[in-house]
C-alpha cells in the first residue's frame, strides 16, 4: 500500500521460524526503524505512554469535578467539608505494560497490503516504544488458539527485541483449532499484578466471551483495545463462485456471492463490530483500529496525538479517523 507521495508504509513480512533467521532479524531491525522515525517526539515527558495512567501513590486532595473518576472519591474529606473531594495520585515512577496478543488462525489471513498477523506484530512494537523508557517494564501472553506463552515483564532494549522476536515467530495453530482471546485475558488475573497499562491486539472476531475477564481486569489497569482488520473482514467482493475454508473449525464450504449475500455479510460485519467496541468501551478500553488497506504507521500517530488532547475528557471510544 502505498501513500498519495508514493512511499510504502506496509509492515515488514513476519512469518513463524527460527529466532537465528537472518530475514526476520532485518524484518525486525526495519520495524524498530520505522517505529522510532515517525513515533519518536509524538509524546513529552519523563514517561510516555499510550494513555497516561493515574498513578497510585495518594497526592492531594481537591473538589470534584464533572467527568473525575468516581473510584478516586476521597469521602473523608467529602464528609468534613460537606463538598465532594477526590484524592489525587503521584504517578508511579515506573510503568508495567501487558500485551495480550492473540495470534489465532483468522489473523493469518490478509487480502491487502500485508497480513494481519503482520499487523499484530507492528502494533506490538509500537506499543513497546511508546511505554518502555524510563526503566519502564513490559510483558506479554500470546495465543494462538493451541497454546499460550507467557513472556515475563521486564525492562531493557535487549528484552524488548527479545519479546518481539518470540511473538513474531509464535507457532501457527492446527487447522480446526479455535482462538481463545478470553483465556488468554484471564491469565492477566492471576497472579495480581501492579497497576499499570494492559493492552489486548487482536481482531476481536468470533464470540465476546472476554468482556467479563476484561471488565475485571479495567478495575487495576488502564486498558487499550487494537484492532486489526482487513477490508475482507467487513465486505466481499463480486467474485461469483468461490470455495472457503475457515482454519478455525476446518469447515471447507462452496459459495456463490450474490448481492444479497454480500449485504447481509456487510450487515453481519457492521454489527458484530459494533458490540465489540460497545463491549470494549464498556471496559474502559479505547480503541485504536489498524487495516491492511491503511497506513498503519500513522493511525497510531493520530492515535495517539489525540490521546493525548482528550486525556481527561469522558472516553468517546474509536477516535475518529482523519
Amino acid at each position: 500500500m502505498s501513500n498519495p507521495n508514493g512511499s510504502t508504509h506496509a509492515p515488514p513480512s513476519f512469518r513463524s521460524g527460527e529466532l537465528s533467521d537472518p530475514k526476520l532479524s532485518a524484518a525486525l531491525k526495519t520495524l524498530e526503524l520505522t517505529v522510532r522515525r515517525r513515533l519518536d517526539g509524538v509524546l513529552h515527558g519523563d514517561h510516555q505512554g499510550l494513555i497516561p495512567g493515574p498513578g497510585s501513590d495518594p497526592g492531594d486532595a481537591r473538589m470534584y469535578q464533572p467527568g473525575d473518576d468516581v473510584r478516586q472519591m476521597d469521602w473523608s474529606v467529602t464528609a468534613r467539608t460537606t463538598h465532594p473531594h477526590v484524592r489525587q495520585t503521584i504517578a508511579d515512577r515506573e510503568l508495567e505494560t501487558w500485551l495480550v496478543v492473540d495470534l489465532s488462525a483468522s489473523l493469518d489471513f490478509g487480502t491487502a497490503a500485508c497480513q494481519k498477523r503482520d499487523l499484530v506484530v507492528a502494533a506490538a512494537a509500537a506499543v513497546t516504544h511508546l511505554t518502555s523508557g524510563g526503566g519502564n517494564r513490559i510483558g506479554a501472553v500470546v495465543a494462538n488458539g493451541e497454546q499460550l506463552f507467557r513472556i515475563p515483564a521486564r525492562s531493557g532494549r535487549i528484552h524488548a527485541q527479545t519479546m518481539l522476536r518470540r511473538i513474531a515467530t509464535t507457532p501457527h495453530a492446527r487447522d480446526g483449532v479455535r482462538g481463545d482471546l478470553a483465556g488468554a485475558i484471564e491469565s492477566l488475573r492471576r497472579p495480581q499484578r501492579k497497576r499499570g497499562l494492559a493492552v489486548v491486539i487482536s481482531d476481536f472476531l468470533g464470540d465476546i466471551d472476554w468482556e467479563r475477564s476484561l471488565r475485571a481486569i479495567s478495575g487495576r489497569h488502564d486498558l487499550l483495545g487494537v484492532e486489526v482488520l482487513d477490508p475482507r473482514d467487513l465486505a466481499l467482493p463480486d467474485m461469483g463462485d468461490v470455495v472457503l475454508h475457515d482454519p478455525e473449525t476446518g469447515r471447507t464450504r462452496e459459495f456463490s456471492v450474490t448481492p444479497t449475500l454480500r449485504a447481509d455479510y456487510a450487515r453481519a460485519a457492521q454489527r458484530h463490530r459494533e458490540q465489540v467496541e460497545a463491549a470494549l468501551r464498556g471496559c474502559g478500553a479505547p480503541v485504536m483500529e489498524l487495516r491492511t488497506d491503511r497506513d498503519w504507521i500513522a493511525d497510531v500517530v493520530r492515535f495517539v496525538s489525540t490521546r493525548r488532547h482528550t486525556f481527561g475528557a469522558p472516553n468517546s471510544g474509536r477516535v475518529p479517523r482523519q
